[in-house]
């Protein structure tokens, strides 16, 4: 089998990069390790920053986005009982798209399956050969038999377990990690949002994180201890504990009901450097993680795309490398930006076990500088709807 670039993971990013290429007349192949379904399962972020939004339309697959999603124009911060709101049109000009992370997957399958775009699922054993010559190539096993991709670029589009980062020889990449002493216990409710816009809390009891997916979706997040399991918190206790965190006003109006989905996220920034080995690209979670506070998982994925989707265009049509050249470079630049926001918002809101008298008392200046400082907010709005690619 011959394609142009091979793309490992088909998750998001792997098939915006899939089918941003193939409206140039690139050719792709995307390998995935599990099937459709189980890539649809994954309950994901909900955040697209502006730069996200485009990319979708440069795609082709912004329609039912366009008509289902909702536009957020700020964010609300509460710190125990009191709260104050953040414009991001104000600040910026423009917005962020709610549109939940599992429509927007489905949206791409559904435009490369329109397009007979080549995607293989269930496949296993996937190795990554010769990137640092001029004819890589990708085995990988599908239903009990391997199969061989000869290509010209490799993509690793496929998350932090994922073989493409791996393949970096330790000799050439360095890695970079801060593990939180913390989690993320999060539900999803068929129940209205508690507010119009995400409420972002800080108390004394730890933070907490109202959001939505529509107007009758939502998703919620409770600060909670690494030891801590789903099965040790009935929904019944979540519901009081998001209570007792969030301002009396959300918390009296909130409508509850029973979960469709409860899970626990550890949160850690980690980022790998090069993204770049020979004729390989690392996107992603194969790169780079952040906590999601700062709501810059996907979105950073999309830079990556961006900036990769455009060096590619570059060498195809103008037979011009620097754009491929310098793909690390500008992915890490504006990375690092997006792992600082999310590092510092992670700080700014969340309790620390270890936290003194004195931590506590420089965190709650943080949020009232913040509050009353309008050169403040511009920059936590900046940063919210994405920073320029």
């Amino acid at each position: 089998m011959r394609t142009q670039v091979c793309i490992i993971g088909g998750g998001p990013s792997g098939l915006l990069l899939s089918q941003l290429l193939h409206r140039k007349g690139i050719d792709t192949v995307v390998l995935e390790r599990k099937t459709r379904d189980y890539v649809l399962s994954r309950i994901r972020a909900g955040i697209l920053e502006v730069g996200f939004v485009d990319l979708m339309r440069a795609a082709g697959v912004s329609e039912r986005m366009d008509r289902e999603s909702f536009a957020h124009d700020g964010t609300v911060i509460a710190c125990n009982d009191e709260q104050f709101r953040i414009s991001f049109r104000e600040h910026t000009g423009t917005d962020v798209v709610v549109y939940g992370q599992t429509e927007l997957t489905r949206d791409l399958y559904d435009a490369r399956e329109a397009a007979d775009g080549k995607v293989i699922f269930n496949v296993e054993n996937v190795v990554i050969n010769e990137v640092e010559t001029d004819a890589p190539y990708v085995t990988f096993d599908v239903h009990g038999k391997q199969e061989r991709i000869d290509c010209d670029f490799v993509a690793g589009c496929d998350g932090f377990h994922g073989v493409s980062r791996q393949t970096i020889p330790l000799s050439v990449r360095r890695e970079y990690e801060k593990v939180y002493p913390f989690g993320w216990l999060g539900i999803l409710s068929e129940t209205p949002p508690v507010h119009e816009e995400l409420i972002y809390s800080c108390s004394d009891r730890g933070f907490a994180l109202c959001s939505m997916r529509n107007a009758n979706l939502s998703r919620y997040y409770i600060q909670c201890s690494l030891s801590d399991s789903p099965d040790d918190w009935s929904d019944e206790n979540f519901w009081e504990e998001l209570k007792r965190r969030i301002p009396s006003a959300a918390a009296e109006s909130l409508v509850t009901g029973p979960s469709i989905e409860k899970s626990i996220a550890p949160l850690r920034s980690f980022v790998t450097e090069p993204m770049r080995w020979g004729r390989l690209f690392l996107c992603g979670d194969a790169a780079h993680i952040v906590p999601p506070t700062g709501a810059k998982g996907l979105n950073t994925a999309a830079s990556d795309i961006h900036y990769l989707y455009h060096g590619l265009l570059q060498f195809y049509e103008e037979k011009d490398s620097e754009g491929i050249d310098r793909y690390s470079e500008k992915a890490l630049a504006r990375i690092w930006k997006a792992e600082r926001f999310s590092w510092s918002t992670t700080n700014l809101l969340h309790r620390y076990p270890d936290m003194s008298e004195f931590d506590l008392k420089m965190q709650l200046a943080d949020i009232a500088f913040l509050r009353d400082n309008e050169a403040a907010q511009k920059v936590f709005a900046q940063n919210y709807v994405g920073l320029p690619y």
